[in-house]
């Protein structure tokens, strides 16, 4: 909105015509004359807290605080030797309350549950295969892709890159675990991160560019009707129905739900019935594309969500409560 991002080879530059910095102006070595008061960080030093680890949520003492374009808290976990003590940021710390310690029995619960689930299948004897049952085999083969299940071995392997792999992950913890939202419309969206790689791409070789426009709309037109029937977890359902009618979700959603595509689309192009050589030729370029994404990695992806609105107002709500509680308290 208003911004102006140039992407270089070699370099990522995001920059506003205000001069300005937005929401995607990450890694962007700016100068702060003054930073905050520490007296405004939402933790303070010395304050008990509960912190998120590994899916888990552990007591914790901020020890120091910092701010570097935001508050950084470094943490030490209460029990655990000084080798796990760590910088923070704010979406892994919660107040140290009644409600927030029951949310952390509640997870680490779950978690604990889970697990044992997961180590009691493994435990379980694995059945010995025989010449009747390979052939009971391949005839599951064909009942599976007839109840929309596709053999592994049948699928395209697109081989997305470690540092978009861990994108995927902090996502899913965004997502499930700290209960956050990608913030909409996101700037730049997924038809502006398409038109930049076209971009690119012209500035490399003219003469491919027709061949790429081509992947480039196919990736839109799955976009569009990918992202309401599997990019979304079930938390982001409510976000996508505010959406009008009238709009794409390529022009609203960003790099965030485009890389989830990228974990569908195998699927997707198997059931396409694409020539073999054709799909080769396909899997380098989406190959060039998860490269390019990855090289703009800090422009096109944010590095923090946002908490529902509804979630927001609880809070403050709660928090009002609480400060008229201890404000009548003698």
């Amino acid at each position: 909105m208003g911004s102006s991002k140039t992407i270089t080879d070699d370099s990522v530059t995001v920059s506003d015509d205000a001069g300005a910095t937005t929401e995607t102006d990450i890694g962007i070595d700016d100068t702060v004359d003054s930073p905050p008061p520490a007296d405004s960080s939402y933790f303070q030093e010395g304050e008990k807290v509960l912190a998120y680890h590994s899916q888990r949520l552990y007591e914790a003492k901020v020890e120091k605080i910092e701010f570097q374009m935001e508050w950084r808290y470094f943490v030490h976990y209460h029990g655990w030797n000084r080798n796990w003590d760590e910088w923070v940021s704010i979406d892994r710390l919660m107040k140290h309350t009644e409600e927030n310690v029951q949310k952390q029995q509640e997870l680490n619960k779950r978690q604990d549950i889970e697990k044992n689930t997961k180590l009691g299948r493994a435990s379980q004897p694995k059945p010995k295969t025989s010449a009747v049952s390979r052939g009971k085999k391949r005839k599951n083969d064909s009942v599976l892709k007839e109840k929309g299940k596709t053999p592994l071995e049948k699928l395209v392997n697109i081989q997305i890159p470690p540092t978009l792999k861990k994108q995927l992950v902090d996502d899913c913890e965004f997502i499930t675990h700290l209960g956050k939202l990608v913030k909409l419309p996101r700037t730049p969206n997924v038809v502006e991160i398409l038109n930049k790689y076209h971009d690119y791409r012209m500035k490399k070789d003219e003469m491919i560019a027709d061949s790429v426009g081509e992947i480039l709309n196919g990736l839109r037109c799955y976009f569009d009707k990918s992202l309401p029937a599997m990019l979304l977890y079930k938390s982001e359902r409510q976000q996508y129905q505010e959406i009008e009618d009238n709009v794409s979700p390529s022009i609203v959603y960003g790099a965030e739900h485009l890389l989830r595509l990228f974990v569908k689309l195998p699927e997707l192009l198997y059931d396409a019935n694409i020539e073999e050589e054709t799909l080769k030729e396909l899997q380098q370029k989406l190959h060039d594309f998860l490269k390019f994404l990855q090289k703009n990695q800090s422009a096109f992806f944010l590095p923090t969500y946002q908490m529902p609105e509804g979630f927001l107002q609880a809070s403050r709500e709660q928090d009002d409560k609480a400060g008229m509680h201890s404000g009548n308290a003698v």
